[in-house]
């Protein structure tokens, strides 16, 4: 990263697509110079002698030969995204004429951004810290609206804070035992350790609260991995259509149409579904087909929701027994389908065969604290799916999610940095109950505080930045 800011970058900040604004961006020490070299404004003036965060109207030229009519905008470092001086032009948004720009920016002296360059030297200038940078990611690529509104309040520092937070106590503690170590005629440490227990479970606790979140901030960043499980031709194609507003999965009154997964992302009122459809759950001497039986137990194995597609116009029987053992205690929704015809199946019988299947659970729950959510559907005339999605809503994110106060934790990266802050924190606590020197707890204290710093990146080497912003988009 040494000698990343003496040059200058460019790259197109816009989908390459014919739209009607294009945006070419530049980001450092001669990013103005460069843009003087390709821009003629009305007046003759030079982009290098005007203030900071204005906008010009002019052309850009190649030579004597007009390229495009635009709109160039002016920020001086550091009040710009990157800390740096940059250039924005804003020009006519076909695929030709901003690919045009760029090349002649690089002519003249520019070099094409490498994925996530401008977002990367935000951080490195101080502008963002490594949490908000990967929110910048999250956001592009955000899709629901939960998924955007945690990426904009991390984007805002709520992750950032809350570390800090954290961090701040931590070291306030490592300090004064340091402090103590060196001068010990005048600071005592006599029963700091007591005081100091105190502070370290309130700091495990709220790591572990926030650990806790993970979960739900996958789910919310990347959908919930949801499996459609019932026996052939209970309507789980229909369903999966339903849910989709097109004709995407074959259906017909054939059992074992669907021999393989088919997997597809929906979005319920704001909540994104990856839906995977899969073969009916049945004995079969069909080799294809037993594979792709195989395959659904093994999809649901990994699921974080099964909706159970039942037909409620036929009885139960050893199949869906074999698919209630399945369940288990999993987070599932049982849809009694073909409610449009005549039902045989009721939410009584559902039970009382879940309790039958999974006998070491039907021992310590009776049947009325059953709490698998049982709705009445017709994927067919498409009735039940408002009450499906509210029922989502639910199970998952208790009705409703809140943004206000709540942080949730949807990077793995920094789940893994809170779970070692964890276990630094547990050995503080450890060394205390077995009456270890004081030595002993600034050095895990350290510990905590460099791994938190991992989040932030604080503590954080050359290699794991390149990979982290290699994986933005070009021009971010």
């Amino acid at each position: 990263m040494e000698g990343l800011n003496n040059t200058t970058i460019a790259a197109i900040s816009t989908a390459m697509s014919d739209a009607g604004i294009g945006i070419v961006r530049m980001s450092g020490p001669e990013s103005f110079s460069i843009a003087d070299k390709v821009y003629r404004g009305k007046r003759e003036k030079s982009l290098v002698n005007q203030k900071t965060h204005t906008i010009h109207y002019g052309y850009v030229m190649d030579g004597e030969a007009m390229v495009d009519e635009v709109l160039v905008m002016l920020m001086k470092g550091p009040h710009s995204y990157t800390g740096e001086d940059t250039v924005e032009i804003n020009c006519h948004g076909g695929v030709y004429v901003v690919k045009k720009i760029l090349e002649l920016l690089i002519d003249r002296g520019a070099r094409p951004a490498e994925p996530g360059e401008f977002t990367k030297r935000a951080f490195l200038n101080g502008k963002l810290d490594l949490s908000q940078a990967e929110a910048v990611g999250d956001l592009i690529s955000s899709r629901n609206q939960y998924a955007h509104q945690s990426s904009v309040n991390q984007l805002k520092g709520n992750i950032k804070n809350k570390i800090s937070e954290i961090r701040n106590e931590i070291i306030y503690h490592t300090a004064f035992i340091e402090s103590a170590l060196d001068d010990p005629e005048h600071i005592s440490v006599d029963g700091y350790g007591e005081k100091l227990l105190i502070t370290v479970e309130n700091l495990m606790g709220q790591i572990r609260d926030l650990v806790d979140t993970y979960d739900n901030g996958r789910m919310i960043k990347e959908g919930i991995r949801t499996v459609i499980l019932g026996k052939p031709n209970v309507g789980k194609s229909s369903l999966l259509n339903a849910l989709l507003g097109e004709e995407r999965a074959i259906v017909t009154e054939i059992a074992g149409t669907t021999r393989d997964v088919l997997e597809e992302n929906i979005n319920l009122k704001g909540i994104s579904l990856n839906m995977i459809d899969t073969a009916g759950i049945r004995d079969t001497e069909d080799i294809v087909e037993k594979i792709g039986v195989e395959r659904a137990k093994e999809y649901a194995e990994q699921a974080d929701l099964i909706l159970y597609v039942i037909d409620g116009s036929t009885p139960l029987d050893e199949n869906d027994q074999e698919i209630f053992r399945l369940i288990g205690h999993k987070k599932s929704i049982i849809l009694l389908n073909k409610s449009d015809l005549d039902t045989v199946v009721t939410e009584e019988k559902v039970k009382k065969l879940y309790f039958a299947s999974n006998p070491s659970i039907s021992e310590k729950e009776e049947i009325k604290k059953f709490t698998i959510p049982v709705i009445s559907m017709s994927a067919k005339e498409n009735v039940g799916i408002d009450v499906l999605e509210e029922t989502l809503k639910v199970i998952f994110f208790e009705g409703n999610l809140s943004f206000n106060d709540e942080i949730y934790i949807t990077n793995v990266r920094h789940k893994t940095a809170l779970q070692d802050a964890f276990s630094a924190l547990e050995r503080v606590k450890d060394s205390i109950h077995s009456g270890m020197p004081e030595d002993f707890y600034s050095i895990d204290l350290l510990d905590a505080y460099e791994s938190l710093g991992y989040i932030t990146g604080e503590k954080i080497g050359e290699d794991l930045v390149n990979e982290i912003f290699s994986k933005f988009c070009m021009g971010k």
